[in-house]
């Protein structure tokens, strides 16, 4: 995934289904610089992370 992408993602008016290595996940940041998101899995709102976009993959229709 790309940062366009990723940010576009995080504007859309609906929940656009996203898995960082097969993990349900929620974009919450987006860091432009070094091209990477913060994520957080959808079943553990606490548990924030900050990945590189290369894990992220977008799934579904």
């Amino acid at each position: 995934m790309n940062t366009q992408r990723a940010q576009e993602i995080i504007n859309a008016p609906v929940m656009i289904n996203v898995e960082y290595h097969g993990i349900p996940v929620y974009i919450q940041d987006v860091n432009e610089d070094d091209e990477t998101v913060t994520i957080f899995p959808l079943d553990e709102m606490d548990n924030t992370q900050e990945v590189d976009l290369t894990g992220l993959v977008e799934v579904g229709p």
